[in-house]
C-alpha cells in the first residue's frame, strides 16, 4: 500500500499547540494499513527460536499550568520543563538525566547495530511528553528518535506503541473521549515522524497498564482500537481472566481479548500479556531475558511456537532505570543472537507466529477481570440487566468492582477523586454538547485549543498523587477548558 510521506517534524506545532487534530482524513489509510511491518525486514527465523523476550519503555511527563506564579494565568508547560526551571525542589535536579533517558535509545540502537547485534525496543511516549519536548525546543531528542524510527538501518529494531494522548486511564475517561485521545496521538505522532512511520504502529500501550472491566466501556475501548488500525494491546496479567473466571495459565503465548457489551455485541483484539507487577527493575535488570531462557516452545493452534516474555517499565523514573538500564540492556543484547533465546518486538513476534500458521482465532480467549462474575449473574440483556447483575456480584463476591484493573489492583482511578472527576466529566459533557454534530473545523485553532484542554484535563497524574497541587492543576485545566468553550465558539 502506498503511504503519503510527511517530513518528520514538518508541522508538529501549529500556533504553539500540538498538531493533534484536523488531518485524520488523510492519515486514516496510513493508520489502518495491514501490510506486514517487520516480516520482510526481520533477521529472525522462527524455526531457530526456543523463546523470545521483549521490553517496552514507557515515557511520560504531564502538561501542567505552571509557567508562572499565578495558577489561573500560568502558561501550560511540560513537567520536564518545570523540573529544569525549579531544580531546587525535590528530585528536580535529575531533569537533565530524565532528558537523556528520553533520547538515549537513539544512541543505543545505532551503537549495537554497528556492532552487528540485533537489538529490539518498544517505545511508548505520551502526547504530553512529545509536546513538552517540542515546547522546550528539544529537537535534538526528537531528531534522535526520528533517526531510529525512520532510518531503514534501524527501524526494524524499534516499535512504537500507540497510547492515549493525554495519558488518561480509560475507566475514568468519558467513553466519548476515548477515540479523541487515540486519534490525537496518531495525528501528533505522524506530524513528528511522518505518515509512513504511523503506518507501522500496530500495538497499543494503555497508560498505567489500565484495562477497563465495565463491559460497555471495554467494548467501546476495544472497538475504537480496532477502528483506528491497532492489531494488539498490551495487558497486565492481573487485569484479565479466562472466560470461566479463572486466572490465565499460559501468559507467554498470544491471547485474544474478548469484549462483549450489555447488548450482546462482541469484538476482540490480540493481547500480549505483561507478567508480574509494576517494578522498573524487571526492565532495568533484563528480567525478561532471564525468564525466557527457562522456557521452551509450546503448541498453539496445532503449531509449535516460542513463548514470549514481555515487560514494560518507566523508561526514566528511578535509579535503576537511570543508572542500571543502559548496561543491562547493552549486555543483554550482546549476549544473545538470532537463534535460541532472542529479542523481539510485539508486532514482529505476532507476524512471525502468524506466518508459521497460527491464526488470531487460535489465540487464547480472555476477558477483563471480574466480568465472569457479571455474566454468570446476568438475566436478559441491556444496561439495566448488567447493572442488576453487578449489584448482585457486589454483595456476593469479595472486592468486586467495575473500576478496571492495572499494574496493581490496589489503586482505583475512580473512587475518592470526585473533586477532579466531576469538573472533568462536566468539561467533556460541555465539549460534546457544543461541538458534536456541528462539524467544526477541526483544523481551526479554537477547536484544537478546546480539544487540548479536554485531553490534558484527563491525565492520570491529577488523580495518582491524591489531593493537593496535582488535583488543583486538574481543576484549573477544566476551568480553562470551560472558558474556551463559552467564549470561543
Amino acid at each position: 500500500m502506498s503511504i503519503a510521506k510527511t517530513a518528520p517534524g514538518s508541522a508538529s506545532l501549529i500556533g504553539g499547540l500540538p498538531n493533534i487534530c484536523g488531518r485524520w482524513p488523510e492519515l486514516e489509510s496510513a493508520a489502518r494499513t495491514q501490510d506486514p511491518v517487520f516480516l520482510n525486514e526481520t533477521d529472525i527465523r522462527l524455526d531457530g527460536v526456543q523463546s523470545a523476550f521483549g521490553v517496552a519503555l514507557h515515557m511520560h511527563q504531564p502538561t501542567i499550568p505552571a509557567g508562572g506564579d499565578d495558577l489561573r494565568t500560568a502558561g501550560l508547560i511540560g513537567h520536564l520543563q518545570h523540573m529544569f526551571e525549579h531544580q531546587d525542589i525535590g528530585d528536580n535536579h535529575n531533569a537533565g538525566v530524565f532528558a537523556w533517558c528520553y533520547e538515549r535509545m537513539g544512541d543505543f540502537i545505532p551503537e549495537l547495530v554497528g556492532e552487528g547485534r540485533s537489538p529490539r525496543v518498544m517505545l511508548d511516549y505520551s502526547g504530553n511528553l512529545l509536546w513538552g519536548l517540542e515546547q522546550m525546543g528539544r529537537r535534538d531528542i526528537l531528531d534522535k528518535l526520528a533517526g531510529i524510527t525512520c532510518d531503514h538501518n534501524y527501524r526494524r529494531c524499534v516499535e512504537w506503541l500507540g497510547t492515549m494522548w493525554g495519558h488518561a486511564v480509560v475507566s475514568s475517561t468519558p467513553p466519548g473521549d476515548i477515540a479523541l485521545h487515540i486519534r490525537a496521538w496518531q495525528e501528533h505522532f505522524a506530524s513528528i515522524f511522518g505518515a509512513e512511520a504511523l503506518s507501522r504502529v500496530r500495538g497499543f500501550s494503555p497508560p498505567e497498564m489500565h484495562l477497563p472491566n465495565d463491559p460497555d466501556v471495554t467494548y467501546v475501548y476495544v472497538k475504537t482500537l480496532l477502528d483506528h488500525g491497532y492489531k494488539w494491546v498490551m495487558v497486565q496479567e492481573h487485569s484479565v481472566e479466562n472466560l470461566d473466571g479463572s486466572g490465565i495459565r499460559r501468559a507467554h503465548l498470544p491471547h485474544r481479548l474478548v469484549a462483549r457489551n450489555s447488548d450482546g455485541q462482541e469484538v476482540s483484539i490480540t493481547a500480549l500479556v505483561k507478567t508480574q507487577g509494576s517494578d522498573t527493575k524487571l526492565v532495568a535488570q533484563m528480567q525478561p531475558l532471564s525468564e525466557a531462557r527457562g522456557l521452551g516452545r509450546q503448541e498453539l493452534g496445532g503449531v509449535s511456537i516460542p513463548p514470549m516474555v514481555i515487560q514494560i517499565g518507566d523508561g526514566e523514573n528511578g535509579g535503576v532505570m537511570m543508572n542500571e538500564f543502559p548496561e543491562g540492556y547493552r549486555n543483554a543484547v550482546r549476549g544473545i543472537g538470532t537463534e535460541g533465546t532472542v529479542m523481539l518486538n510485539g508486532t514482529e513476534y505476532l507476524e512471525l507466529v502468524e506466518a508459521a500458521g497460527v491464526k488470531p482465532d487460535d489465540y487464547i480467549p480472555i476477558q477483563p477481570i471480574r466480568q465472569h462474575a457479571v455474566w454468570s449473574r446476568m438475566e436478559g440483556s441491556g444496561r439495566e440487566a448488567l447493572d442488576k447483575a453487578a449489584e448482585v456480584a457486589r454483595r456476593e463476591v469479595q472486592n468486586f468492582h467495575l473500576d478496571g484493573g492495572s499494574w496493581t489492583n490496589n489503586i482505583s482511578w475512580v473512587q475518592g477523586y470526585e473533586g477532579v472527576l466531576d469538573p472533568m466529566n462536566q468539561l467533556s459533557t460541555d465539549f460534546h454538547a457544543r461541538l458534536d454534530g456541528r462539524e467544526p473545523d477541526q483544523g481551526a485553532h479554537n477547536y484544537r485549543n478546546a480539544l487540548l484542554h479536554l485531553l490534558i484535563s484527563q491525565t492520570s497524574c491529577f488523580r495518582y498523587w491524591g489531593e493537593g497541587a496535582w488535583t488543583e492543576y486538574g481543576k484549573e485545566l477544566c476551568r480553562r477548558g470551560s472558558d474556551i468553550l463559552r467564549h470561543d465558539f
